[in-house]
């Protein structure tokens, strides 16, 4: 599983010009599953988002949590996180798993953080959305259950 985290002051995500999830102050998960995760990686993804410490404390710029702040989590699926672009001008998707597959593991993350008192908004897995948010720092962090970086 992979997720690229941003640090938000305020995220949205519109599906057929309608907002389907909102939050203030906290973070922006896109989520990619790979064929083959299960719901063990997806859980120890979730433990990760909800307890890594990219929030600033006083002086300290990454010092607290979501589960310290108490701020929010937008978490979207996005496949496209395993697009692999090493040959030819078309990225090949072959890693990442397929949507029937993909959507319970997703879930499994969303229900993570959820059991651990986060507030999760998300999107519609599937869905064409357009995802706005404002990027605080700017902090962009890459999270890899393979450790592939």
């Amino acid at each position: 599983m992979r997720a690229v985290v941003q640090r938000v002051t305020q995220a949205q995500v519109t599906v057929d010009g309608r907002v389907v999830g909102a939050i203030g102050n906290g973070m922006v998960a896109l989520v990619g599953v790979a064929g083959g995760d299960g719901h063990p990686q997806a859980a120890w993804l979730g433990e990760r988002l909800a307890n890594l410490r990219i929030f600033p404390n006083g002086d300290a710029d990454m010092e607290v949590s979501l589960l310290d702040t108490g701020g929010a989590a937008l978490v979207i699926s996005q496949f496209t996180l395993y697009g692999d672009v090493r040959k030819g001008r078309r990225p090949s998707f072959l890693r990442a798993a397929p949507g029937p597959e993909a959507e319970p593991i997703f879930q499994t993350v969303v229900n993570t953080m959820r059991d651990l008192g986060i507030d999760v908004a998300t999107g519609e897995f599937g869905s064409m959305m357009e995802v706005a948010l404002t990027n605080a720092g700017p902090t962009t962090i890459l999270v890899d259950g393979e450790k592939a970086f």
